[in-house]
Order: C-alpha cells, then sequence, then structure tokens
C-alpha cells in the first residue's frame, strides 16, 4: 500500500527548481509466485496507480511530476530509477524498523543510502502510516 506522508515540501523544492517530481513505488515480487501472481499484480498494479494519481491530483497540482510503477526489489528498482532519470536527490519513507523484523525484512532505505549516487533524504513514517504502509 501506498505511504500517506504528505509532499507539500518536496512539491515546493520541485516548483521553485521547475524541476520534475516523480513519485514512485515499487511492487514487491517474491519470487514463490504462484499461478494467481498474474491477477494479484494486475490489481496491485491498478490500485497502486490509482492510490499515487489521488496523491498527485491532492498535493502536486502545478508541478511537474509523473508516477512511477515498478516491480522488483525496491532498493534496486529505486537505484535503477535514480540513474535512469539522473535524479539529484531521492526522498523516502522509511519504516523504522528494528531488531528481528530488520534482521528478516533488511531495510530499503539503509541500502538506497549506501548505495546511491546522489544524496537521500529518509522520512520516518508515524505508526499509523507504517501499519497502512
Amino acid at each position: 500500500m501506498i505511504t500517506r506522508w504528505r509532499l507539500c515540501a518536496w512539491a515546493r523544492l520541485a516548483e521553485r527548481d521547475q524541476a520534475t517530481l516523480y513519485l514512485m513505488h515499487v511492487i514487491r515480487i517474491v519470487e514463490e509466485a504462484t499461478a494467481a501472481a498474474p491477477a494479484i499484480f494486475e490489481r496491485d498494479e491498478r490500485d497502486t496507480q490509482t492510490e499515487l494519481q489521488k496523491i498527485a491530483e491532492r498535493q502536486l497540482r502545478g508541478i511537474n511530476h509523473q508516477i512511477l510503477l515498478r516491480y522488483g526489489n525496491p532498493a534496486e528498482q529505486i537505484i535503477a530509477a535514480e540513474s535512469e532519470l539522473g535524479a539529484e536527490l531521492v526522498v523516502m519513507a522509511t519504516h523504522g524498523r528494528t531488531g528481528i523484523s530488520h534482521l528478516f525484512f533488511g531495510s530499503v532505505a539503509e541500502r538506497v543510502v549506501r548505495e546511491s549516487a546522489c544524496p537521500v533524504l529518509t522520512v520516518r513514517m508515524s505508526a499509523s502510516q507504517a501499519t497502512s504502509a
């Protein structure tokens, strides 16, 4: 699900610099995909596209923006998009997982920060946002 954190500050930066703001979401693909996977991916893609469009309509009116939807490993896809688009800044939410959940799930933000060719600004999600993501 889409993280519902405010984009206003980033939108203002993009507007001021006449930059393009890319609103991106990566749908994680697990290797153990079943025969039902294509229908699940189509539903996830449709729902995600709809949610991203709603966010853009509410918060990016008048801002040059594009919606990106990708499949795969989130960190790899973010880093690839950064390179392809020539991004100058990556802003991303982080769940702030620790302990066992960090061990099992890893940290997308941590990997992006380590491997990114440009600055990465992480924004910690609140508990209510994390449960809806």
